[in-house]
């Protein structure tokens, strides 16, 4: 069994991405601008964008915070995206999820520029990415992809099973591993919540990607053996006998799972790191974009 160690991957693509940013300061140029619009004083939405904000300063990438209050109107909220998306220093940014209930987060995110969406959470995005054309792919797909890429692991021909629906992860990674070139033409079966005897389907995966949010769903059982299981899940566990009040835990049972695992990503550790790692990488890739488009 081998770890798909997402944060040893993950600082791999910082540095290399650091090596080019390097580069371009030392021939004058432009270096890449990441913006974030938070609302509101969400714990996990604070620790999220302020880890993103300080792996852009790591790296040398300028970066721009936009911490608005919770009671932000939504026409207010909209007009920063505008401003954004006129901003020509600006590169890429995010708009930070959940969004206070307020506002129409669909409203939101149809209004960002696609050249800018790094999050690659836009409809144009996403068509495009299905269609196998040039896009932003969201991050979380994409560091599973690159995770496999890096470790070599087969999946030509694989029966790749991803558990969980969801437009962020479940949908787009189910098509990506459908689709031609490496770590990818796999057949690919997406299950959900809804999905009847979904371990009758997950003994036959060679690879499984489980994206429900259900801690420690995945048992051994449900699984054969030297399956590649990737645990994009993460969920506080409460848990009064330790010191912050709570543990993190994946989708998959790590203890049982792992013994029958060929590749397995830890939670935390595996799928986390990567996110971050390609939201950067997205940034760069729209800095040399918009470049291309002014030469």
């Amino acid at each position: 069994m081998e770890i798909l160690d997402g944060k040893k991957i993950s600082n791999q693509i910082k540095e290399e991405i650091t090596v080019e940013v390097t580069q371009m300061k030392e021939r004058g140029e432009k270096v890449p601008h990441l913006a974030a619009v938070l609302v509101g004083n969400d714990g996990a939405s604070l620790t999220y964008v302020g880890s993103k904000v300080r792996s852009c300063k790591k790296i040398g990438f300028e970066s721009t915070l936009i911490h608005l209050p919770e009671e932000t109107t939504e026409e207010e909220l909209l007009q920063h995206v505008a401003d954004l998306n006129a901003n020509q220093d600006i590169d890429g940014y995010i708009v930070q999820l959940p969004l206070p209930k307020h506002i129409n987060e669909e409203k939101v995110l149809m209004a960002v520029d696609p050249d800018k969406d790094v999050d690659g959470f836009h409809p144009t995005n996403f068509g495009k990415m299905a269609l196998e054309m040039e896009s932003f792919i969201s991050a979380t797909p994409f560091g599973i992809m690159e995770l496999l890429r890096r470790y070599n692991v087969e999946t030509e021909g694989k029966h790749t099973v991803v558990i969980g629906r969801s437009h962020i992860v479940g949908r787009p990674i189910s098509i990506l591993m459908s689709q031609k070139g490496k770590a990818a033409n796999s057949t690919v079966t997406l299950t959900h919540s809804r999905t009847k005897d979904i371990a009758s389907i997950t003994r036959q995966a060679d690879i499984v990607v489980s994206a429900l949010g259900v801690p420690n769903f995945l048992k051994a059982d449900m699984v054969k053996e030297g399956v590649v299981i990737i645990d994009v899940g993460i969920t506080r566990v409460p848990d009064a006998s330790r010191e912050r009040g709570y543990y993190i835990t994946g989708d998959v049972d790590f203890e049982t799972v792992s013994k029958k695992a060929s590749y397995i990503t830890p939670v935390p550790g595996g799928v986390g790191p990567m996110t971050i790692a390609m939201l950067l990488k997205n940034t760069l890739l729209a800095r040399e974009r918009h470049q291309a488009k002014k030469a």
